[in-house]
């Protein structure tokens, strides 16, 4: 019986090891953390979005970053196909704004679970032991061996062992090592859905405050068209600004360290100009003689007052009867594009995915399989695919993971 060893027990190590062992071959799971599945256990705050309910066009279009590569992968095993296959192990699924999938229970745990449930009725080892390197012998893959030195013969390896974010997880980035020394070639890493840091010093004043139906929109020097607009929620931190609006315009980034990109943020997006001009002249006349900073309590949360107020170089004290309609704009304008200049990413260690990875090109897009050594595959986060927030890049790794266990040696399709 052939023995395939897989390294990593996120999603799309335990999705490839379960079917993999489902189709008759010896699987043994390695897993470098005390549990599998701890990022997982993590993710959607603790709720798992799963997938997104979407077609396969859908999916694809979603990951811009080599998303045609994926078109096997997501055919074989699509978001219909996740959702029949955690609801058929016993996890009931809703669906949310954006088609987002989630467990109806709202916890990461049940997903988790059921996927180690699955990985071991099928028949799969657990070592709870790190790799060191993947053994070979020519252009054939021969084992692993284990950071204590032991060598674990196989008959081939799938390499799944994340990326370099949350590293506390054991995405630690030893599968891109491993990888480069049996010939692969990773291209630049680089932080995806991670929080932006900003020029303007405010935002640590702002620290905490939390922004609901705002809309983002992110500019790149010398452009018209954003690069991404987007209405929901974001945060203000003491480096500049996160939050599920600003994880996902991160993703859009793409040249961040050779563009400038300035974000604006509409507070008011319900309004258009004239509508809440309109509401400006009522609020002004109706508080004439109130303090300019107090009237602004009924547009805008208490602590982004005095740093509006600051912006708009109109005096806190002054009259709202006297201000002007130059001022008056100048409000409007802070209201519907309060700016902030993007300077950077916050570090890979706290983005959600990383972006880049192993060459596409060196993978066959329908099995998995490396083009460069025989016995080597790859699933999930490691290859150079990500997407953006959704469920997408969970969808990535279950359609990876079930590619590559199914197209072992003479495995079937499903």
């Amino acid at each position: 019986m052939e023995h395939i060893i897989v390294i990593g027990g996120g999603p799309a190590g335990l999705m490839a090891a379960g079917q993999a062992a489902r189709r008759g071959f010896a699987v043994t799971l390695l897993e470098g953390q005390p549990r599998p599945g701890r990022k997982l256990r993590i993710t959607g705050k603790g709720r798992c979005n799963v997938t997104n309910c979407t077609d396969l066009n859908g999916l694809i279009a979603n990951v811009p970053q080599n998303g045609r590569f994926l078109y096997s992968a997501f055919s074989a095993f699509s978001s219909e196909d996740t959702m029949a296959f955690f609801e058929g192990l016993g996890v009931p699924l809703k669906v949310e704004r954006g088609n987002r999938v989630f467990p109806q229970s709202d916890r990461a745990e049940d997903i988790v679970d059921v996927l180690v449930g699955f990985a071991k009725r099928a028949g799969v080892r657990f070592r709870f032991e790190k790799a060191r390197a993947i053994l070979r012998a020519g252009e054939c893959v021969t084992g692993v061996e284990l950071a204590s030195g032991e060598r674990l013969l196989g008959d081939g390896v799938i390499l799944a062992t994340g990326g370099l974010s949350y590293p506390l997880t054991g995405s630690t980035g030893d599968g891109y090592r491993m990888a480069r020394e049996v010939g692969h070639t990773v291209t630049q890493l680089r932080p995806s859905l991670v929080p932006l840091c900003v020029q303007e010093e405010f935002c640590g004043q702002l620290q905490g405050l939390s922004l609901k139906n705002v809309l983002l929109e992110v500019l790149e020097a010398g452009r018209q068209k954003p690069v991404y607009r987007e209405q929901g929620e974001m945060l203000f931190t003491h480096f500049g600004i996160s939050g599920p609006l600003v994880l996902s315009a991160s993703a859009h980034l793409r040249k961040m360290g050779s563009a400038e990109y300035l974000a604006r943020i509409d507070l008011k997006p319900a309004l258009s100009n004239e509508q809440l001009d309109q509401r400006l002249l009522r609020e002004f006349s109706q508080n004439s003689n109130r303090d300019y900073s107090n009237v602004l309590s009924s547009l805008l949360p208490a602590k982004l007052i005095p740093v509006f107020v600051r912006l708009s170089g109109i005096p806190a004290a002054q009259k709202a009867h006297q201000i002007t309609k130059q001022q008056r704009a100048g409000i409007l304008g802070l209201l519907k594009g309060l700016p902030l200049h993007i300077t950077g990413f916050r570090p890979i260690e706290e983005a959600v995915v990383t972006s880049g990875g192993i060459s596409v090109r060196e993978v066959d897009p329908k099995t998995m399989r490396s083009k460069l050594l025989k016995g080597l595959s790859f699933a999930g986060e490691i290859l150079d695919v990500d997407a953006y927030t959704g469920g997408f890049n969970l969808q990535i790794a279950f359609s990876t993971g079930y590619l590559a266990g199914i197209k072992w040696g003479k495995g079937e399709e499903k």
